[in-house]
C-alpha cells in the first residue's frame, strides 16, 4: 500500500506563484513515477504533471507547460509543483498519484485546493 499526502494549496493572486507538495510512502519512492492533476468544478479530472522515478523524464499538459514544473526529492520521498504566473483558470483541486508498479496511476491523495483569484 501506499499512502499519498498533498499540502501547499491555498488563495493566491493572479500572476503569483505557489508550491505544492506531495509526500508518498514506501521505501522505494525512488522508483515510482509521480504526477499531478487537477479537477475544477463542472469539470472532468485533468493532467497536469508527470516525473520519472530519476526525475530525469518530465511530462506536462498544454495548459500548463512553461508556468507550472515538476521536480522530486527521492530523500525525502517527495515530489513537488512549482506553480508560476498563475491563472484564474488555475483554480481547482489538485491531486498527487503514485505509479509504483509501471501500470499507471493507482494511488491518489485526497487533493489539496488551489485558488487564483484574479
Amino acid at each position: 500500500q501506499v499512502h499519498v499526502v498533498e499540502s501547499g494549496g491555498g488563495l493566491v493572486q493572479a500572476g503569483g506563484s505557489l508550491r505544492l507538495s506531495c509526500a508518498a510512502s514506501g521505501r522505494t519512492f525512488s522508483t515510482y513515477a509521480m504526477g499531478w492533476f487537477r479537477q475544477a468544478p463542472g469539470k472532468e479530472r485533468e493532467f497536469v504533471a508527470a516525473i520519472s522515478w530519476s526525475g530525469g523524464s518530465t511530462e506536462y499538459g498544454a495548459s500548463v507547460k512553461g508556468r507550472f514544473t515538476i521536480f522530486r526529492d527521492n530523500a525525502k520521498n517527495t515530489v513537488y509543483l512549482q506553480m508560476n504566473s498563475l491563472k484564474p483558470e488555475d483554480t481547482a483541486v489538485y491531486y498527487c498519484a503514485a505509479d509504483p508498479f509501471r501500470r499507471g496511476f493507482d494511488y491518489w491523495g485526497q487533493g489539496t485546493q488551489v485558488t487564483v483569484s484574479s
